[in-house]
């Protein structure tokens, strides 16, 4: 398994084990890492405002797909503020940023990394999980559903504005 290593330009890298560093999916202007091993910025696309569920609502994120199993990283550090199963997410990682102003959420996850804990400090490009289908994602198309969220002071986990990731991921705006 490949662990991240503060590079001294601040880019997060990954190391194979072996020392040698595989840099990260970022984009050029991009704030986030791509949290799907192997699926590069132009592989993206921005689906926050597709409805669901008939049209009651906004999708309010980006799946990335990618087949079941493919390891999910930290798209930026934080901490692990809730690990959380619901009907329609499945199997979830919600992280806060290290100031407290941003939760990144992640969903339909099939597996959590092991040892990942509520509390526990994560670093960008750090595995979390593994892409899924649990909740009410199609199985037939797994995927990771990954939303950012603006937390205002006192807010919960589950609270927040949503903000659209794909320019946060790939640096269009």
């Amino acid at each position: 398994m490949a662990a991240a290593e503060a590079q001294p330009d601040g880019d997060p890298q990954m190391s194979d084990g072996g020392g040698e560093p595989v840099p990260q999916p970022l984009a050029p202007g991009a704030n986030l890492i791509v949290p799907v091993a192997g699926v590069t910025a132009d592989r993206l696309t921005d689906t926050f405002t597709d409805s669901r569920a008939a049209g009651a609502r906004h999708h309010d994120a980006i799946d990335i797909m990618a087949p079941a199993g493919t390891p999910v990283m930290a798209a930026a550090s934080g901490s692990v503020e809730k690990l959380f199963t619901s009907d329609e997410g499945g199997k979830t990682v919600y992280i806060r940023s290290g100031d407290g102003n941003w939760i990144y959420y992640y969903a339909h996850l099939q597996s959590y990394a092991p040892g990942l804990a509520e509390g526990q400090a994560v670093r960008a490009g750090q595995r979390i999980a593994s892409v899924g289908s649990t909740g009410n994602a199609d199985p037939a198309a797994p995927h990771l559903h990954f939303a950012v969220m603006a937390m205002a002071p006192g807010e919960q986990w589950h609270e927040g504005a949503a903000v659209n990731p794909y320019p946060l991921l790939t640096g269009q705006r």
